[in-house]
């Protein structure tokens, strides 16, 4: 069983109806009690890491993931949910859940001279991915499949060996992670056609 995980700042419906387009039985709750039995947990988010934060302890669901990560349970964090794992972000000087080792930081924080570019922030819109390694949850996704981003802050990980795929948005933007049973997507794999299906079934079947 899955358990998405609800703290009033995911992508909530469109995981669910991913997963139910799957045939994958799932359930969906604001109470991490009701999460306990599960086999994985998804970690949606979209929205600013300090108000996601205060949500998270709010609900205890801080807490149930720092559990689930020390029982090397499995957790699949996309969009915000895959940097607030992360130890802090510059998105409101943020303390945030310390999972993976590393930092988040705006794009223009990482490489200031992409402000003069005119590049545009945030990342918005389809980005093909390049593969580094194996990867469980990208089994048989195919080398520059496209998926759907939108994010201004990006993943710095401590150990650069986590990313595992990147795309390309004047830096090379970690968009896949995996840190032991924690993996991670920057972009969302449920608004993301076959490929993202195919990830969200890669990580169910684990």
């Amino acid at each position: 069983m899955i358990g998405i995980i609800d703290y009033n700042a995911g992508n909530i419906t469109s995981v669910g109806r991913a997963l139910k387009s799957l045939n994958i039985e799932y359930i969906l709750s604001k109470n991490p009690a009701d999460l306990e039995n599960c086999d994985k947990v998804i970690f949606p988010g979209v929205g600013d890491a300090a108000y996601a934060m205060n949500e998270l302890k709010k609900s205890g669901y801080d807490n149930f993931l720092k559990n689930w990560n020390s029982a090397n349970k499995y957790i699949l964090g996309i969009c915000l949910g895959s940097q607030i794992i992360f130890d802090w972000s510059e998105e409101g000087g943020t303390n945030c859940l310390g999972l993976v080792k590393g930092k988040i930081r705006h794009f223009y924080s990482i490489d200031s001279s992409l402000e003069k570019t005119g590049l545009k922030v945030p990342h918005m819109g389809w980005n093909n991915l390049t593969l580094k390694g194996d990867c469980p949850i990208l089994k048989g996704v195919p080398e520059n499949s496209d998926f759907y981003f939108v994010h201004s802050y990006a993943i710095c990980p401590d150990d650069e060996n986590v990313i595992k795929a990147t795309a390309d948005y004047g830096i090379k933007v970690p968009a896949v992670i995996q840190s032991g049973n924690v993996f991670a997507c920057q972009f969302h794999p449920e608004k993301s056609g076959e490929p993202g299906l195919k990830i969200l079934k890669n990580f169910c079947e684990l």
